[in-house]
């Protein structure tokens, strides 16, 4: 259940290693909301027109004009709940997290049933490491809209980092339900079960993400690691070609792909994609030589 007055200043502290979903996979996050869900007019009140101004400033990307324009209908009216989410938004789109959180809890002080500000401001505090009250507000998002994509996303990535993966999987599959063309989901359900010793389960969610997002290095990446971890050590090879394509400086894909090598037994092919991997390695402070290992890892994010 969420508190009134749970949220004080300062809530943002560190950073999370996990990836929250993109606005452009689930664009009711980004959608400019006006006051009572309606354009205003225009003899509308002073604080309505700021909002509308800083919505056009939005769309013209003139940013840092349109926070001032969003804070300046928040002070003419705090009751305004649009004016407190966008000026959130906007925060956010400059990776100002503490403002963002703010903005999005004056937001909801605002609109209780506002399940959009809930579900950004969960998000933001996972991504200052404040699990708890992020699975607090993203339940509430979900309690209102209970199709809102996004919360059950950022729910599901909750349950996996605090260990509960049952959890976590219903929580992404009901994200998946809700916006089926996002492709991050069905990649965390892959890792999930990656993480888990089920490397079928895993290549069915990541070729399923790769079906509606092509250039996902990752999800090449990891296709690959369960691809090997089942003996399919060409394709696995191939996956992890796929991945070096898309990033050429991903140093895990090149080290995995000369595991893979060392199993077929071409071990020239190894040692020349072993010694780049350790060159990458080393060029991004990075040193997985110091724990020798015999498969490939999945990724953590």
């Amino acid at each position: 259940m969420v508190k009134q007055g749970a949220i004080p200043k300062g809530v943002i502290i560190g950073v999370l290693g996990i990836i929250l979903a993109g606005w452009a996979d689930f664009p009711q996050l980004t959608q400019p909301l006006w006051a009572q869900d309606q354009t205003p007019a225009g003899n509308s009140s002073a604080a309505e027109a700021e909002l509308d101004r800083g919505l056009q400033l939005i769309k013209q990307g003139q940013v840092e004009a349109a926070i001032a324009a969003f804070r300046q209908a928040a002070q003419l009216d705090a009751t305004l709940a649009p004016a407190h989410y966008n000026l959130g938004l906007a925060y956010r789109q400059q990776g100002q997290l503490q403002a963002a959180a703010d903005a999005f809890w004056q937001a909801i002080q605002a609109d209780p049933q506002l399940a959009m500000a809930y579900a950004n401001l969960g998000a933001a505090l996972i991504e200052g490491n404040n699990l708890e009250q992020a699975t607090d507000y993203l339940e509430r998002a979900i309690e209102i809209q209970p199709d809102l994509g996004i919360a059950h996303y950022n729910l599901g990535l909750v349950h996996r980092v605090r260990g509960n993966p049952e959890a976590a999987i219903a929580s992404l599959q009901r994200a998946i339900q809700s916006n089926p063309n996002a492709p991050e989901p069905s990649y965390h359900v892959g890792l999930i079960y990656l993480n888990q010793g089920q490397p079928g389960e895993a290549e069915v969610a990541f070729r399923r993400a790769l079906s509606l997002q092509e250039q996902y290095p990752e999800a090449h990446y990891n296709l690959g690691v369960a691809l090997f971890n089942q003996g399919q050590l060409q394709a696995a090879l191939d996956s992890f070609r796929q991945a070096t394509d898309l990033r050429p400086t991903y140093a895990n894909a090149y080290y995995s792909a000369g595991l893979t090598f060392i199993r077929l037994q071409q071990y020239e092919d190894a040692r020349t994609v072993l010694d780049y991997a350790r060159t990458l390695y080393l060029t991004q402070n990075n040193a997985p030589w110091a724990r020798p290992s015999s498969k490939p890892a999945a990724a953590t994010c």
